[in-house]
């Protein structure tokens, strides 16, 4: 559940198929009463973050819970609307023709959780220390800027050193979430940004408490408080639901629906996602630096019969999803043949081979049982290392210690990855750099998606990871619940317009 960068703005590439099976509702319709703006909102998330300094601790449990609604930047996204940028602590934004300059009109009126006023200076500076400090998480976004500053008091004004399609995009990430400049807060455990909640309590191990910000510049938040309530075992979420204990419960497992649509009080939505499942292959490590036993490996794999265990989920055959720039379907570049894959491993020297698949325990036993069975039918032994997701972040995000791996790589237009060699993935192919870097430097969309597709056809083509599934999470919205948002939960979850009804 990881990012480095994020690519171009379109959703132009979304296929039917995705769009009638990945979404969707059934009954019941919604509240019925008014809405309460002293109630509370609970929400079952599986993944907790290890500590809530969003600047420099990863994964994406943090991004879910304060992006939008604790933290926030110049712009923003809105998943529900085809990932548009939109406005946030900016009023409006203009950028030059060249693609170089851009300006920013800073709202009036906004002030930090502990009172003081957003100020130039606190964007300055925020923007300035995530490019110049390589600690903070996607520092690296903005690398091609070449100066901050800002000429008065209500505007801001980026220049880069060449163009950068992605700029904006990744300006509605870590990099450029805004604070206040000189804040003594301790981020480790608590907050303090401009957003309609603000931390109220972080329970270590259970919940974090959001609680409504009556300062915030907007409109006000439509609960009084939210509790994120941490519940990594599926039946104890399914659970939750049927007791009544939460109001909506993210990702609940499919073969659970029915327990939880027996009681009439929760609608079973399904939205759009870029949750790619994938099985990370150590490409610097001997066996997998021969991409013969990577093709074999996924030529082991019936990706549909996978999706049918698992209950939900569209098949996914290269690193760009359908909602991304550059996505092209490259369903025709692989396909399920164990005999062409025991083949493959003879021709390698690699017959029994003894593999490790290191993979968070937050994940259901059904992948890594699928794979160990699936390995198996071809020779290769899997050992499966089930690990708390902190100790992912350090042997194999971090140390990169690992042979397989499996995690949802959930953020939107993180192609970028497979163009860096210092990635936990150890791809380094300079062809794709080198288009994955045109492809950034043009101010041709098209041009730009042209670029990625051709780069991300190689990746596929070279074996690089296999991609098991696009995810699409069920997520059960009580029946008193409004305007709760539908796509790219488990990247983002900005929860200032959801309401519950007085019962």
């Amino acid at each position: 559940m990881l990012r480095r960068t994020a690519l171009a703005t379109s959703a132009l590439l979304v296929g039917a198929l995705l769009l009638s099976s990945c979404t969707g509702t059934t009954a019941p319709t919604g509240p019925t009463g008014e809405a309460d703006p002293n109630a509370t909102l609970t929400v079952r998330l599986s993944l907790e973050p290890s500590n809530l300094d969003i600047r420099r601790t990863s994964g994406a449990a943090l991004e879910q819970a304060l992006v939008d609604n604790v933290y926030q930047g110049l712009v923003t996204r809105n998943a529900d609307d085809g990932n548009a940028i939109v406005p946030a602590l900016a009023t409006d934004y203009t950028v030059s023709p060249d693609g170089l300059t851009y300006t920013f009109t800073l709202r009036q009126g906004v002030t930090f959780h502990d009172g003081s006023a957003l100020t130039a200076d606190d964007v300055v500076t925020s923007l300035q220390t995530a490019k110049d400090d390589a600690t903070i998480q996607n520092s690296a976004d903005l690398a091609g800027v070449a100066s901050i500053a800002s000429p008065d008091a209500s505007t801001v004004v980026v220049t880069l050193a060449q163009a950068n399609i992605d700029f904006l995009f990744a300006l509605t990430g870590r990099a450029g979430l805004i604070f206040k400049n000189g804040d003594t807060t301790n981020l480790q455990t608590a907050a303090n940004g401009t957003g309609p909640f603000r931390v109220e309590n972080w329970n270590t191990g259970q919940s974090l408490t959001l609680a409504r910000y009556d300062g915030y510049w907007g409109d006000k938040a439509g609960v009084a408080e939210v509790v994120l309530d941490y519940i990594p075992d599926q039946s104890a979420a399914a659970n939750a639901a049927v007791n009544g204990d939460v109001d909506v419960a993210l990702e609940i497992d499919p073969e659970l629906r029915g327990q939880i649509e027996g009681t009439n009080a929760f609608t079973i939505e399904s939205g759009l996602t870029t949750d790619k499942g994938t099985l990370a292959f150590n490409n610097q490590r001997a066996p997998l630096n021969d991409q013969r036993v990577r093709e074999a490996l996924r030529l082991a794999i019936d990706h549909d019969a996978l999706i049918e265990t698992l209950g939900s989920g569209e098949t996914l055959a290269g690193p760009i999803p359908p909602l991304d720039p550059g996505y092209e379907d490259l369903s025709d570049s692989i396909a399920f043949n164990p005999d062409r894959s025991r083949e493959l491993l003879a021709e390698a020297g690699a017959e029994n081979l003894n593999l490790t698949l290191t993979i968070p325990n937050v994940y259901p036993t059904t992948i890594p049982t699928f794979l160990v069975s699936s390995f198996a039918d071809v020779g290769v032994t899997l050992t499966v290392d089930s690990v708390d997701f902190t100790a992912w972040l350090q042997d194999v995000y971090t140390n990169k210690d690992y042979d397989l791996s499996f995690v949802r790589h959930v953020e939107a237009r993180d192609f970028g990855n497979w163009a860096n060699p210092a990635y936990y993935f150890g791809y380094d192919n300079p062809e794709v750099q080198s288009l994955y870097t045109q492809a950034l430097a043009t101010t041709d969309e098209q041009q730009s998606s042209d670029l990625l597709a051709e780069a991300a056809r190689i990746v596929s083509d070279e074996d690089a990871a296999d991609w098991l599934f696009l995810s699409a999470p069920l997520t059960a919205v009580g029946a008193e619940v409004a305007n709760f948002p539908k796509n790219s939960l488990n990247v983002r979850l900005p929860l200032a317009g959801v309401t519950v009804a007085s019962e």
